[in-house]
């Protein structure tokens, strides 16, 4: 019997965000990890994401918390802010780097790399992954108007997953949420993956938006089961070189 593969998940987290966004859905990162543990050995899942380190209020901090203690390696960095030839503030959190030279570190220990981004600038990354022979898939969509995929990254890619054939896989159910009010703090259901948090001011997060809004009243928190992914990668929404 083969061994099982061996799997690492790399995720671009603001590209991640933007792409369910895009299609209207919250991704459910504990059914995530478990749709890819049912594939092969996991042997690292790593989440990317810039942080601004100086709020009061960080909308996506539930989020990176979360995912820390529930089998995610986090991998952050802060927001550095400056001003350009207009004089308009910017923020930049490009997390890029820090994801090209971990795929490369694990490359060697990998039989399957999972990328979840559809940045174009991956691509050099991809082809010098493959060269260690190491089947590359990317997440992404090209359903979105235009696509949220570069169309070179696609190409290079051995098979290319659209994220909108695994909404009902990967979603968030919209019931979930809604908040269930734990030590005079109202907070997300446990186990389904950090989306909305309420703060001492009354506001939720916003996943990966540096927004607050005001909460919605709660109904009865529900939670229903995902399926597994397929291990054929030939099933809807994967494309593969060769299919």
């Amino acid at each position: 019997m083969p061994a099982p593969s061996r799997i690492a998940l790399f995720i671009d987290g603001a590209n991640l965000y933007a792409t369910a966004r895009t299609l209207g859905f919250d991704i459910d990162y504990k059914r995530l990890l478990k749709a890819f543990e049912d594939r092969g050995t996991l042997v690292r899942a790593f989440y990317y994401t810039a942080l601004i380190e100086d709020q009061d209020y960080s909308s996506i901090r539930p989020l990176v918390d979360w995912l820390g203690y529930n089998g995610y390696t986090v991998v952050t960095k802060p927001i550095k802010e400056f001003v350009d030839a207009g004089g308009r503030r910017k923020l930049k959190g490009n997390m890029d780097i820090e994801l090209a030279v971990q795929a490369m570190e694990f490359a060697g220990q990998l039989d399957q790399m999972i990328l979840f981004s559809g940045d174009g600038d991956f691509r050099s990354l991809v082809e010098a992954v493959q060269r260690r022979g190491v089947r590359v898939t990317v997440v992404s969509t090209i359903a979105s108007r235009p696509p949220m995929i570069a169309d070179d990254l696609r190409r290079q890619a051995d098979v290319f997953i659209d994220l909108a054939e695994w909404q009902s896989t990967l979603g968030r159910d919209p019931s979930e949420r809604l908040g269930v009010r734990q030590n005079g703090v109202l907070a997300r259901r446990e186990g389904s993956g950090c989306g909305e948090a309420q703060d001492s001011n009354g506001r939720t997060c916003d996943r990966h938006t540096g927004d607050a809004k005001p909460l919605r009243t709660p109904g009865p928190p529900r939670e229903r089961a995902g399926k597994p992914l397929s291990s054929n990668s030939s099933t809807s929404g994967a494309q593969s070189k060769g299919s």
